[in-house]
């Protein structure tokens, strides 16, 4: 049987695959944990640089799979529902979370359809490529439920409340074109995957300890009062002012040669 999620490294960047192509990668208690647990491993490996996220087959995800409406157990009481270990996310919340705490860039390619709990683990990526035809919902509504896996803190740096509402109350699905206008993906890509390969080469070529510190910045500081989110703007620039990878910046600009940064 195969893991319902796949993941590898290859020169920095880890490859994180939705591996249930047969269920359009819809997500089983099994998928839920798999995704987290692949989160926290990248998490304490500090030689990967960025993360591609994207669904085998034709579909990135298709939200929660109807089977676990089948449990004889209920799936939903206080213990599932309460965080799991030192992150403030329950089991649920932590396949999309995760991606939001990782200290490094986190890329998602769409394809097909990103539904329900789909969209709100792309949600959770710091980018989202998707194809033009590709289909994003907010569905929970379908199944009388609400949207929670993190949604509350990732959907809100995207979009104002009366579109999320809107969406959410109505889970109608939107395609590309229009989840560009909205804001719900960063850009569109006849070949999304390619372009996130593109673009993690591209992010593992800069300074990490830079990288890291900017997603820390611009995670923390659009909720933060402004003297404390300019007070984390001087606080990480001294973390990384005068190491040794921005000297290897600086070094590296002058000489006119590629970087060599350390991880």
């Amino acid at each position: 049987m195969s893991k319902p999620v796949k993941m590898s490294i290859n020169h920095h960047i880890a490859q994180v695959t939705l591996n249930r192509p047969d269920k359009a990668n819809a997500l089983s208690l099994e998928m839920f944990d798999s995704i987290g647990e692949a989160g926290e491993q990248l998490a304490s490996d500090r030689s990967v640089r960025a993360v591609i996220l994207h669904g085998a087959g034709e579909n990135f995800c298709a939200g929660l799979d109807f089977d676990i409406f089948r449990q004889r157990e209920p799936i939903v009481d206080a213990q599932a529902m309460a965080p799991a270990g030192p992150s403030p996310a329950n089991r649920f919340q932590r396949a999309a979370y995760v991606w939001r705490e990782l200290p490094i860039p986190v890329i998602c390619a769409i394809t097909g359809v990103a539904y329900g709990g789909g969209l709100q683990i792309a949600l959770g990526a710091d980018l989202r490529y998707a194809t033009a035809d590709a289909r994003l919902s907010i569905m929970e509504i379908k199944w009388g439920l609400i949207p929670d896996m993190a949604i509350s803190t990732t959907l809100r740096d995207i979009l104002p409340v009366d579109r999320v509402k809107e969406l959410a109350w109505s889970g109608r699905p939107v395609a590309g074109a229009e989840a560009l206008g909205l804001g719900l993906v960063t850009a569109l890509h006849e070949d999304p995957l390619t372009a996130a390969r593109q673009t993690a080469q591209e992010i593992c070529g800069k300074s990490p300890d830079a990288i890291r510190a900017m997603k820390r910045l611009f995670n923390s500081a659009w909720q933060l009062a402004e003297a404390d989110a300019l007070a984390l703007e001087a606080q990480l620039q001294c973390s990384v002012f005068g190491r040794p990878n921005q000297l290897e910046a600086v070094m590296a600009n002058v000489e006119k040669r590629a970087p060599d940064f350390k991880d």
